[in-house]
């Protein structure tokens, strides 16, 4: 049943998708339906699939990128309080700035190749990473810490057998965000300027009018992410066995 309910919602998408074509008359070469996009995803396939392992390597990166640099940061911000006076402005001057803003100025710098679309996915991944670990890390049971120091543990036993066990949820939850939102840096970034990846071959289909192949790419970048977020979720998951997965109506 687990895997029949999303072929299920995925066949009813395609033929809302149809529907809408059928009675609104739209013209292909707007919205082609998802027999004409089947077959430019067959047609295609061998020029799209090079595309789209430049932009899974690009996302991959970036997600592996910005879950440590989130880690680190949330680590420092919790530990040492000078760090985290001066950390927290940058993580809110982070967001504050439009990623979509500082694509050209990173492809500037960075240039056309993979460095700058990584950079991209990086800076959009590192906010909820780090906003969501530094949350769990502060959060902890004083209860707990005040039985490990009458124990007499070190700052280093409590963060291993206490304060990282306890974070974990949230740190859970930032990286499945991270996951879900790690494609659109990616994207961004090709958009603004690339030579390969979906996101060009999508901007090089549209210019050319072949509005098929565009919707091809689309397809292919959305099975790549939801893949990508299901991956993350089941390592997640394994990490966290110990932790019960209740629902309101389990109660």
């Amino acid at each position: 049943m687990n895997m029949l309910r999303p072929l299920i919602i995925f066949a009813g998408l395609l033929l809302v998708w149809q529907a809408i074509v059928w009675l609104s008359g739209t013209p292909p070469f707007i919205l082609p339906g998802p027999a004409l996009v089947a077959d430019a995803l067959a047609a295609r396939i061998d020029v799209i699939l090079p595309h789209a392992g430049v932009t899974l390597v690009e996302i991959v990166l970036g997600l592996a990128l910005g879950t440590m640099l989130g880690t680190l940061s949330a680590l420092v911000m919790a530990y040492f309080a000078p760090a985290r006076r001066w950390l927290l402005p940058v993580l809110v001057i982070s967001q504050a700035v439009p990623v979509f803003a500082l694509a050209p100025i990173l492809v500037l710098w960075l240039g056309y190749g993979i460095g700058s679309k990584v950079a991209m996915a990086t800076l959009i991944i590192y906010f909820p990473v780090t906003a969501a670990f530094f949350d769990g890390l502060r959060r902890t049971e004083p209860g707990y810490l005040d039985l490990a120091r009458v124990m007499g543990a070190s700052r280093w036993a409590m963060l291993r057998h206490i304060r990282l066990p306890a974070a974990l949820p949230s740190f859970a939850s930032g990286v499945r965000v991270a996951a879900a939102v790690a494609p659109i840096g990616a994207i961004v970034g090709e958009w603004v300027g690339s030579s390969q990846g979906l996101g060009f071959l999508m901007l090089h289909a549209n210019g050319r009018m072949q509005i098929d192949v565009m919707f091809a790419a689309l397809f292919v970048l959305a099975v790549m992410a939801i893949a990508l977020y299901f991956t993350v979720d089941a390592i997640l998951r394994r990490m966290l066995r110990w932790q019960p997965d209740t629902h309101p109506s389990d109660d």
